[in-house]
């Protein structure tokens, strides 16, 4: 698998190295790092090109880094059934800088792009429907970025007593807790294939 990952990765390089910032390869799958403005292109390519064939995507999603200046990391995730490969293309983006959206090059990257801006807030231009697609219309904020609270927002649910839906403050169901990880820990009595080789 790593000679076929690096095969494709010299390809690549050969082919539209211009497009792509830097490539490795990483948990058995190639990762490319591209600039948003040629994210298209280097999309476009890896669909149609015959060497890549990636034409399924599998998903997008988002990373939030708050420390860094280009905050966010949109991630996409492709494979190659002719090749039997897969690949990942991360863009890094600020919180108020765009990123073309996919759906012209995939269709379906419509609802993955819709969950990236609903649960981070990252923007896609050209997006043909660009709405909140897992939060409820009246939302507030973006739930996975790293300073989003976790207390002092409303949830909606709908109560069956009442025959309505219902808005509550958000409520942590379990308590948080203080874990001593210097206390001893009992385990089993008997040893499970393979401890004995452990170092004592």
């Amino acid at each position: 698998m790593s000679e076929a990952l690096n095969e494709l990765a010299s390809y690549l390089a050969e082919m539209r190295g211009a497009l792509i910032a830097s490539s490795e390869i990483r948990f058995g799958e190639l990762s490319l790092t591209a600039k948003s403005e040629n994210l298209i292109s280097l999309l476009t390519f890896l669909r149609d090109d015959v060497q890549c064939g990636f034409v399924n995507l599998i998903d997008i999603c988002g990373v939030d880094y708050p420390k860094r200046e280009d905050r966010f990391d949109v991630v996409y995730h492709l494979l190659s059934p002719r090749q039997n490969l897969r690949i990942r293309i991360k863009v890094a983006t600020g919180e108020f800088k765009p990123v073309p959206s996919a759906c012209s090059v995939f269709p379906g990257a419509d609802w993955f792009e819709r969950e990236t801006w609903d649960m981070y807030g990252i923007l896609f231009t050209d997006h043909p429907d660009l709405r909140r697609i897992l939060t409820d219309y009246g939302f507030e904020g973006h739930p996975l970025r790293k300073d989003f609270p976790t207390t002092g927002f409303v949830e909606v649910r709908y109560d069956d007593n009442a025959k309505r839906v219902v808005y509550e403050p958000v409520e942590l169901k379990q308590e948080f807790r203080n874990f001593d990880f210097l206390s001893p820990w009992e385990g089993t009595d008997y040893v499970l294939p393979g401890d004995e080789k452990a170092a004592k």
